[in-house]
This record gives C-alpha cells, structure tokens and sequence, in this order.
C-alpha cells in the first residue's frame, strides 16, 4: 500500500478555489481501480492550509492513475508544503 500524505499552503484568499479546482479530479481518482482513497481540503484550523491525503493499493496503481490524472493548473502559489510518499508493508485497526 502507498499513502501520500502531507500539507500545502497557499494565499488564504486562494484556498478555496484551489481546493475546488481539484473536485473533479478526486471524484475521478475514487473510482480509479486501486485507489482505495484521495481527498484534498481545506484545514479548518489554519486559513492557508490544505490537507493532502491518497492512498493506493500499490505503486503500480499510484503510477498508472498519476499516467492519466491531469491535475489541474491552478496558476495558485504553492507557498509551502511538506507531502511524503509512505510504503506501507502492513496494517490493521486503530484500536485494539
């Protein structure tokens, strides 16, 4: 399993918009075979931050969506960020 996941930051006043413009791509990537999740939202603590999150079945999955994913171009500053890429080799419940 591969899990993306991290924290952009933009414009406060540009949020939104980037968070909408990526919509459709994730309505798209939910469906993709071996994508088991993808969100892209705003932080509703911090007013310039949005949360990355994917999670695929395995690279090979991630690299064939990313093929034919088209992400937009916002034409938004990415002001900062911090996104890694995690190779999961086992999981299971939160709680025991």
């Amino acid at each position: 399993m591969i899990i993306i996941a991290g924290k952009v930051y933009v414009a406060s006043e540009e949020r939104d918009g980037y968070v909408s413009a990526f919509a459709e791509m994730v309505g798209r990537a939910r469906k993709y075979p071996g994508c088991l999740d993808v969100v892209i939202a705003s932080d509703p603590l911090e007013a310039d931050r949005i949360n990355i999150f994917e999670c695929f079945e395995s690279e090979e999955r991630l690299e064939s969506w990313r093929a034919i994913a088209h992400a937009p171009d916002t034409g938004i500053e990415i002001l900062r960020q911090d996104v890694q890429k995690h190779v999961i080799s086992e999981s299971g419940p939160p709680f025991s």
